[in-house]
């Protein structure tokens, strides 16, 4: 699906499952492919990618806006309403909130050169969080920036830009990444095609005034904000 020339394309479809067994299959081939080359030279445009969930409807509301990361301001944005199809099932978010923000990615006019996912990306119990999911089946650099941490992780230094590892099981997986002086940090961990050192660059560059990046602000605001 293309929309004004851009085209951001499905490169490793599978058939999205309906069990939890399924979908743990679908993870455990699918991380293989996630990679940590290729990243962009000049990195000029984010993409936030959030989802809301509208409790008295059962709906939710996947939306996704591009900023130039120069001015920050917001280029393209595009919302997509649904309903879940799959139950919720902690390390099988993907499966709920990919299929909807796919389709809010091929919608958009302005291509990003990255995309930052409000969830996890190698911090997960099988290393494919929701950002590796996406990144790997858009084959576009990816990051999750995480509220919450999954994992353990000593508190990093107190001033902007201070990090401590975070570890799943006894592998370093991310960051708790300090984005405000005295703050919380978030927790940033790869999705794809990108280093946990230019994720965590990135990140901080699209989080100048508040705790988390502009990119997952907006998309948050665009996704509460979207009429029923």
């Amino acid at each position: 699906m293309s929309n004004n020339g851009v085209m951001i394309r499905v490169h490793n479809p599978h058939p999205w499952p309906s069990t939890e067994q399924e979908a743990v299959a679908v993870q455990e081939h699918l991380r293989s492919l996630v990679r940590f080359d290729g990243e962009p030279e000049v990195v000029r445009t984010a993409a936030g990618l959030d989802v809301a969930y509208r409790e008295d409807t059962n709906e939710l509301v996947a939306a996704v806006t591009v900023l130039d990361m120069g001015t920050l301001d917001i280029m393209d944005s595009v919302v997509v309403r649904g309903k879940p199809e799959f139950r919720y099932v902690p390390g099988l978010f993907a499966f709920r909130e990919a299929p909807p923000l796919l389709e809010a990615l091929t919608r958009l006019s302005v291509e990003p050169d990255i995309l930052v996912c409000d969830g996890q990306g190698l911090a997960h119990p099988r290393r494919f969080g929701l950002a590796c999911h996406i990144g790997v089946l858009t084959d576009t650099p990816s990051v999750g920036v995480a509220k919450t941490a999954m994992g353990r992780y000593e508190p990093p230094g107190e001033q902007r830009g201070d990090w401590s590892p975070l570890y799943c099981d006894s592998e370093i997986a991310g960051r708790a990444l300090r984005t405000r002086h005295g703050v919380k940090p978030v927790f940033v961990s790869v999705g794809h095609r990108l280093t946990l050192d230019t994720a965590c660059e990135l990140i901080l560059r699209l989080a100048p005034f508040y705790r988390l990046p502009e990119t997952t602000r907006s998309a948050d605001r665009l996704g509460r904000s979207a009429p029923a």
